[in-house]
């Protein structure tokens, strides 16, 4: 019997890792180990705590795997029989072509308690991203799934080919690329028409996502000219037909462009879904880390004159959440300060309306320091008014300085620090330098500096691989270290950041 432990088969989804379900990511984030296949989101991996152990087993498709069947299974009893929650994390569903009645099985035979956790799976996603629905009226009323590789042990003339020819409307085979040729060959022979429409779909539910579409008869040739490769799923059927009405999402304006974001974890998540809603491949690798500060003459300084605040100047998301955390230890509820908060976006609005300030307008133009400052001041005199700046440590002076200037008193107490954080530079610079990357964005002058300890010097860029400041501070780090930035958005916003970015490849994806 078991002593605590527990095993949870947990689809990975079909690849696109915000496709996850909502059970599938509380299972990751309190999991104790984590036994990965190779289809598997490697980002998924980032959800389980730091001590985790990740173990993987490889296995894709029916490649030879890292571990055999017995040694995964035998792994999960193991690590169960120890005490730890396992999440068995299998790609698409586990229950569909993933072996996962197998391994349900041996943990049942061992006594150790398993809870499946159903995913997306490729057979429905992978299609409907790339506009073909399985069913419609118009066209299909009925759906079937196959492996086209039952089993490695086991012929394929297991699969009876000639009755699933043409028993469904439309047909749609996993695990099939090795042997599409093979496979239209004996649907052909089942009677299937060689003109039935017929796609093929490489990295399905990615922003790399490529689809042939081509009778079903030259539909092997088709692959083999355009060079895909597994894995891949086959679709059959009249359905294929609503691709050129109904594929949109591979015409986003970003799509196919991988965007490396260098912001800290915590806020780089938001822009992480915005890009991928804009079609592109974010690749996360936070260069810093948000240090709180929690204790300094200064704090102990404006909490003693908490309620003397006339005005809040917040110009960053982490600035607000920061000065309410220390308030809330110190017994101060940020709702009930009388002082209007200004900020500098919808950013940093968003987050200090969310820790209970109340929001003053938003600058018209702009989401900086500046087009704040010009806001205040244009409000009237700032005579006698006293204004609490919370900000990093060592943050720029500019809007202290200019609305001391205008006879306002200014409080400037640091509420964090930015600290370098390790990340694999080799794979950086070599992205950088490669074109494994089509945009760089750097958030911040910490970021750049991060990057430049971490790589060792300035990275050298491909053509075509733009570099994306965040704000003229950011602009002027990159110069200093003799990176030219190619962009510098109207503001320090997502939104801004994809309009521009979009703007600069002319609105189209990328054919990467």
């Amino acid at each position: 019997m078991s002593s605590g432990g527990r095993v949870f088969l947990v689809g990975a989804g079909p690849g696109a890792p915000d496709l996850l379900t909502l059970r599938a990511a509380r299972l990751l984030e309190s999991a104790d180990v984590v036994v990965y296949d190779s289809l598997a989101s490697r980002e998924l991996l980032s959800l389980a705590p730091e001590a985790a152990e990740r173990i993987d087993v490889g296995k894709r498709g029916h490649d030879a795997p890292t571990r055999t069947q017995a040694d995964i299974q035998a792994l999960l009893i193991d690590r169960a029989r120890a005490g730890k929650r396992v999440v068995r994390l299998k790609g698409g569903d586990p229950f569909v072509f993933g072996r996962g009645g197998e391994e349900a099985s041996a943990c049942r035979e061992a006594g150790i308690p398993c809870d499946v956790v159903p995913g997306v799976s490729s057979a429905l996603a992978v299609p409907a991203l790339a506009g073909i629905p399985l069913t419609d009226r118009r066209h299909a009323a009925s759906f079937a799934v196959v492996t086209g590789h039952k089993d490695p042990t086991q012929v394929r003339e297991a699969i009876r080919w000639a009755g699933l020819a043409t028993s469904a409307d439309t047909l749609v085979i996993l695990m099939g690329m090795r042997n599409l040729k093979d496979l239209v060959a004996r649907l052909l022979d089942g009677g299937r028409s060689p003109d039935t429409p017929a796609a093929a779909i490489m990295d399905g539910t990615l922003p790399s996502q490529r689809v042939v579409v081509a009778p079903l008869s030259g539909l092997a040739d088709a692959v083999t000219e355009a060079g895909l490769v597994a894995p891949g799923v086959i679709v059959v059927g009249h359905v294929v037909r609503l691709r050129e009405e109904l594929g949109a999402w591979d015409r986003l304006p970003l799509f196919g462009r991988r965007i490396l974001v260098t912001r800290p974890a915590a806020g780089g998540q938001a822009w992480a879904g915005a890009l991928r809603e804009a079609g592109a491949e974010p690749w996360l690798v936070p260069m810093i880390e948000i240090e709180p500060i929690v204790a300094s003459p200064e704090l102990d300084a404006v909490f003693a004159a908490w309620n003397e605040i006339d005005e809040l100047l917040l110009t960053s998301a982490n600035a607000a959440r920061q000065l309410a955390a220390r308030a809330r230890e110190r017994g101060f509820d940020p709702r009930r300060l009388a002082a209007t908060a200004h900020c500098v976006g919808p950013a940093t609005a968003r987050a200090a309306r969310e820790v209970g300030f109340a929001i003053g307008e938003l600058p018209l133009e702009g989401f900086d320091a500046v087009a704040l400052a010009e806001r205040l001041l244009s409000a009237g005199d700032l005579g006698g008014r006293r204004y609490l700046l919370p900000q990093a440590e060592g943050g720029r002076d500019l809007l202290a300085s200019t609305l001391r200037g205008a006879g306002a008193r200014v409080d400037v107490v640091p509420v964090h620090r930015t600290v370098p954080r390790s990340f694999d530079a080799e794979a950086v610079r070599t992205a950088l330098s490669t074109g494994g990357v089509d945009a760089a964005i750097f958030a911040s002058p910490s970021a750049v500096r991060s990057l430049v300890q971490g790589v060792g010097r300035a990275p050298a860029r491909a053509p075509g691989v733009r570099t994306v400041a965040l704000g003229p501070a950011t602009t002027e780090a990159l110069r200093e270290v003799a990176i030219e930035p190619d962009l510098q958005p109207g503001s320090a916003s997502i939104d801004a950041c994809i309009e521009a970015l979009c703007a600069s490849w002319g609105g189209s994806g990328g054919d990467r």
